[in-house]
Formats: structure tokens, C-alpha cells, sequence
């Protein structure tokens, strides 16, 4: 880009960012610690010019821009920290899915496929039995909410508005069959009404409702939800990081992608596999 060129761009975003913060030549004058006749001259048609880095800099903070935007450097309007906060952010995790905000998430979803790696089991396909007996070691119950916001959930879920794809390390499928690990000290009752409730769904909602069995052996992965191609999930314990840069979305989209290449146990059979653990 010549001299001229990215003054003429200068000047129609100085005026675009100008429209937008409704600052008048007189306002951007003030703010940059110029004289109006110098705004003035950035902004003629005929012989438009480019300013100093001082003014450029002083220009783009009193229009909450970038000054690389400003000078044709990047398309995004944004100042730097402005883009890395949208991009990255961090929100509070709830014990379980009675966190509101993974709710909006999946609304925000839909329409596209909606990926996701869980901590445990699914919290969308957890019995109520099972929320209660995971909420009973914590110091504020509050499974009512938690209930009736994986409720929601499966109802999302069952309008078919988007498809759901779940990789599920397989030892979480045979630890619960078995009472084992995480599971030990539930009742033996309990993990069969759990496991018959994830076996029924998968074949109830196939193929809207995919599960894959994955080996952690062989294979990999965090707590991490993809809701489309916008934003992605990971689980972190007491907080969430929510990536909306599109780079690191499909990034983690690749990552579940990579799982359920690797899965050994495939999502036609999974409510077979799920119900000869119960059985044996």
C-alpha cells in the first residue's frame, strides 16, 4: 500500500470510528490535544495526509481503536487487549450443570454440532439418584438447581436443534458398571438406573445423540466443550476458559475430532457395550 493509498484509508476510518463514537471534529481535537484545523486536514478529500505516531496514537485512544486498525495495519477495529479479552475469557464453574451459563452456551449453539469431552459422565444423561449422590458431599446443595438445569439441557437436546457428539474415556463407562474409582461408594442400584438411562438415550436419539468410547491409554483428553464453530470449553475445575479465537477453536474441534477417530468403542454400539457391562 502506497503513501496516498493508506492515508485515504486513514482518513475514511478516522471518520468511520469518528461516526461510531459520535465525536465531532471539534470533540477529537480536545481529546487529542490538537487543533481543529489538524483533524481538519486529516479528513479532507482532496489531499488527504497521514499523521504523526503522537496523533495517530492520541487519535485512536479518544476513539477506543486501534491504532493499526486506523492505519490500515489489521482489519479488526479493537485495541489489542480488547481483542485477547474476547477472545479468552474466564466465567465461574457451578459444581455441576447447574451453571446457568452452560446453558446459554448451548442455546448459543444452535443449530451447529455441539462436542463435548466430560469431567465424569455426561451431566446432561446423569439420573437424578446420581446428581444426588454426588451433590452429598457438597457443603451447599444445591441439587434442585442442578436437576432441573440438566433437565433443560436434555430437553434442548431432545428439540433437535443441534447435534451432540459425546467422547467419553471408556474406564468412566466400566468404573461406574464396576463401582470402582470415582464410583466406589455409589449403590449398586444407583449405577445400573445410570448406566440403563445413557444406554436408552443413545438409542433413543441416534444419531442426533452420538457417544464414543475412548481409551485414555491410548489417547488424551481434558474436560473440553465445542459449542460450533465459535467457541470452545475448557474445563479447568472451579472455572471455565472460553476461547472464541476461531484459530483455537478449530484446533480444539481437530482434538475431538482425533478422539473419535481413536475411539474403540463406536457410537452405533455403544448402548450394547453399556448394557453387556450392566449385565455381567
Amino acid at each position: 500500500m502506497d503513501k496516498r493509498q493508506r492515508a485515504n484509508l486513514f482518513r475514511e476510518r478516522l471518520l468511520e470510528a469518528m461516526s461510531m463514537k459520535n465525536i465531532t471534529k471539534s470533540g477529537l481535537s480536545r481529546a487529542a490535544n490538537v487543533d481543529r484545523s489538524t483533524v481538519g486536514q486529516l479528513l479532507k478529500n482532496d489531499h488527504p495526509r497521514l499523521p504523526n505516531a503522537q496523533l495517530t496514537a492520541e487519535a485512536a485512544e479518544a476513539l477506543g481503536v486501534s491504532a493499526d486498525w486506523l492505519l490500515g495495519l489489521t482489519n479488526r477495529p479493537e485495541t489489542p487487549g480488547d481483542i485477547v479479552a474476547a477472545a479468552l475469557s474466564l466465567s465461574p464453574a457451578e459444581r455441576t450443570s447447574a451453571d446457568e451459563q452452560l446453558l446459554e452456551w448451548h442455546k448459543e449453539a444452535a443449530g451447529y454440532k455441539v462436542r463435548h469431552v466430560p469431567a465424569t459422565l455426561p451431566d446432561i444423561l446423569k439420573t437424578k439418584d446420581m446428581l444426588d449422590w454426588e451433590y452429598a458431599s457438597v457443603r451447599e446443595r444445591r441439587l434442585p438447581e442442578a436437576y432441573s438445569a440438566m433437565q433443560d439441557q436434555l430437553e434442548w437436546l431432545s428439540s433437535g436443534v443441534s447435534d451432540y457428539e459425546i467422547a467419553l474415556p471408556i474406564h468412566e463407562i466400566e468404573a461406574c458398571a464396576a463401582g470402582t474409582a470415582y464410583y466406589k461408594n455409589v449403590e449398586v442400584g444407583i449405577r445400573q438406573e445410570q448406566l440403563k438411562f445413557i444406554a436408552d438415550h443413545c438409542d433413543q436419539m441416534f444419531p442426533r445423540l452420538r457417544i464414543f468410547l475412548f481409551d485414555a491409554h491410548r489417547v488424551f483428553s481434558s474436560p473440553v466443550t465445542i459449542f460450533g464453530p465459535n467457541l470452545a470449553v475448557v474445563y479447568v475445575g472451579q472455572c471455565y476458559l472460553a476461547f472464541r479465537e476461531i484459530e483455537r477453536v478449530k484446533a480444539l474441534s481437530s482434538h475431538f475430532d482425533w478422539l473419535v477417530r481413536e475411539a474403540v468403542v463406536d457410537a452405533r454400539n455403544v448402548p450394547t457395550y453399556i448394557r453387556s457391562l450392566s449385565n455381567s
